[in-house]
């Protein structure tokens, strides 16, 4: 068989998951051709409107056409917001799959803002792009709360959705206490202090407003709390907040580190503290319990789904259930290490080769059900 794998522009998230599947695809189907297609990378940050329109010309013209011009079985658009490349393989008379990570630009419509210097023409093209996943023959979702999403706004037949979750690399595991207490030492973090991390972007769903006065409610307790936060930097109004409030010395913005340095990160901390507002899955979750590293996340949208029994689930608008949540796991080394074994636990049942198995077994019973009308008719 020969899959074509059509990527998003350079995303780190998107990028992950598309590694991590084709890697699980080569593993568990050797045999196959996985053709691994990638857009011409422009910045997708720049206010430029030359590079603004050069991208949209990447994105809507030049790429598709690429991916057209694929002789292949299977067509596999791995992001909704190029889902618009379905309308250009039509006349393949192939299937298309395409996996649907999440419809929060539904919910938040900042979650475009700062990235666009074209907002209306942006948002117009991502919606129509979206919504030309009901042309597909098939939908991954990453979670079952992304697959309601996706029969409840686009009117997709549940029938056509199957949930398939995201995995975790291997290289997300535990490290010798002396590594972690090293990188503890290097970053001026004492052995009595706990430690909390947050990872990803800043925008408002993320829920960094909340984290912040967490930590200024756990430091007035007299508790001793420092925030790493990895990703994106702190907004504006975020690193005032930290100043009025004499957080300064509480809080280290830790950039985008490698992917060898964001272990250690997760091995040194001590509880990744996620309270996002929505989440199409949540991967970091995932990488925080294969590292032993206990989770307070939200009890809405897909986080359970990822955590299960393994994390702390809190209401992601009470400051002082998750405030809470961080003096319980502190105060309980029973409890604690207890929960960081059920991550680890958990973690490993969420590995690309079984994710990547069950997105074959799609391409394989599409493919059968494209030849049963000619099997029917001799």
């Amino acid at each position: 068989m020969r899959v074509v794998i059509a990527r998003l522009m350079p995303d780190f998230s998107m990028d992950v998951y598309t590694d991590g599947i084709i890697s699980g695809l080569r593993s568990v189907r050797p045999d196959w051709e996985i053709v691994d297609l990638k857009p011409h990378p422009v910045d997708r940050k720049s206010r430029s409107l030359f590079l603004r329109i050069l991208k949209y010309y990447e994105r809507f013209w030049r790429f598709p056409q690429q991916v057209q011009q694929q002789v292949a079985d299977i067509f596999h658009i791995i992001d909704p917001s190029e889902a618009h490349i379905t309308h250009w393989l039509k006349k393949k008379n192939k299937p298309v799959v395409v996996t649907c990570h999440d419809l929060v630009n539904f919910y938040y419509l900042d979650n475009l803002q700062n990235s666009v210097t074209l907002p209306f023409l942006s948002h117009w093209l991502w919606l129509n792009a979206v919504k030309a996943m009901k042309y597909a023959a098939h939908i991954v979702a990453v979670s079952s709360a992304t697959a309601k999403d996706t029969t409840q706004i686009l009117d997709i037949e549940p029938a056509r959705i199957s949930v398939i979750p995201n995995a975790v690399e291997a290289a997300f595991q535990p490290l010798p206490k002396e590594q972690a207490q090293s990188f503890r030492q290097k970053s001026g973090i004492s052995p009595e202090t706990v430690c909390l991390l947050n990872v990803g972007s800043n925008h408002p769903r993320k829920n960094l407003s909340t984290i912040l006065q967490v930590l200024e409610t756990l430091q007035r307790q007299g508790l001793p709390i420092h925030l790493w936060k990895v990703g994106a930097n702190f907004t504006d109004e975020q690193k005032a907040f930290i100043q009025t409030h004499n957080l300064e010395n509480h809080v280290s913005y830790l950039g985008k580190p490698e992917k060898s340095t964001l272990v250690q990160i997760y091995n040194a901390a001590d509880m990744l503290i996620a309270p996002s507002l929505h989440e199409g899955f949540g991967i970091t979750l995932l990488e925080a319990m294969a590292c032993g590293l206990p989770v307070i996340t939200s009890k809405v949208s897909a986080m359970p789904e990822v955590v299960g029994d393994a994390g702390v689930l809190v209401d992601p608008t009470d400051i002082s259930a998750i405030a809470d949540a961080v003096c319980y796991l502190q105060n309980n080394p029973v409890a604690y290490q207890e929960l960081a074994n059920k991550g680890l636990i958990r973690a490993k049942s969420f590995t690309w080769e079984k994710t990547a198995e069950q997105i074959a077994e799609i391409y394989e019973k599409l493919l059968s059900k494209k030849q049963l009308p000619e099997v029917a008719i001799t």
